[in-house]
């Protein structure tokens, strides 16, 4: 069965990097995308989109945005570390927003996780999403969060998700670990097509990095979703940066989010 393109499909975080990306990526194949943010649409909202600020720790405007949604692009919300009252509205509220929406609509979500649920994983490992998780950071463990509330509602209430476990996605990579945990522009929107248009995805996991040669993660769903990745970091091998010379950083999966205020070394 094929996607019909004139059903509503929601991006929150549209006004973000990533959101930015996709909202025209969207716009080109879809024609009901409903683009929402806390901040303005920086640019010209494209054909087949509307944009509605709105702020996704609100439940009632997440409600009014997402009515007669048949995917929701979950994309907003604080993208860094940050304190844990900062996070909190945002990253813990604001995702059971978006599943309550999900689920008084029958949609299905595609959330933005993280790498960071992870990070904590040494550099030597290599980890499936059946591995357990070591978040880096409080951002880490609301990505966690999002995670689990997409677990719950599909054993509960049958709402169906797929969640990217997004390492860096960037036009390319900028330094030896993003050979690593690259993930090409056109390879995330490839994520996000499959993750729409699959018939069924139930609650699934893959790792938003390209076919790196030097990869650190292994299975995931992509398999039963037909996600085929196309690009390679190592093409880029030649131009990286180097290592940053901080142990904590070099040694742990994470990065720099492993070294932000560790005491154990």
């Amino acid at each position: 069965m094929s996607f019909d393109k004139t059903r509503k499909i929601v991006l929150t975080g549209a006004s973000g990097n990533l959101g930015r990306f996709l909202t025209q990526a969207l716009a080109e194949r879809y024609e009901n995308v409903v683009l929402t943010d806390i901040a303005d649409f920086p640019e010209t909202v494209p054909a087949n989109a509307r944009f509605v600020r709105a702020d996704i720790a609100d439940a009632e405007a997440m409600a009014s945005i997402c009515e007669d949604a048949a995917v929701i692009l979950h994309f907003g919300g604080v993208s860094t570390e940050k304190s844990f009252e900062t996070i909190l509205p945002a990253n813990i509220v604001g995702v059971v927003n978006i599943f309550e929406g999900a689920r008084r609509n029958g949609a299905r979500v595609v959330f933005a996780s993280s790498n960071h649920t992870i990070g904590f994983h040494e550099r030597s490992r290599t980890l499936d999403i059946d591995t357990p998780t070591r978040p880096d950071s409080f951002y880490g463990v609301s990505k966690i969060f999002g995670e689990n509330i997409g677990r719950l509602y599909f054993d509960k209430h049958g709402v169906e998700s797929v969640h990217l476990r997004i390492g860096s996605a960037l036009p390319e990579p900028l330094d030896k670990r993003h050979l690593s945990t690259w993930l090409s522009l056109p390879d995330l929107f490839g994520m996000v097509v499959a993750a729409i248009e699959a018939e069924r995805t139930e609650f699934a996991v893959l790792w938003g990095a390209s076919a790196n040669t030097r990869t650190w993660w292994a299975k995931d769903d992509s398999g039963r979703l037909g996600v085929r990745r196309a690009d390679n970091a190592e093409a880029f091998a030649g131009k990286v940066a180097g290592p940053t010379g901080d142990p904590v950083t070099e040694r742990f999966q994470g990065g720099s989010y492993c070294a932000m205020d560790t005491v154990v070394r």
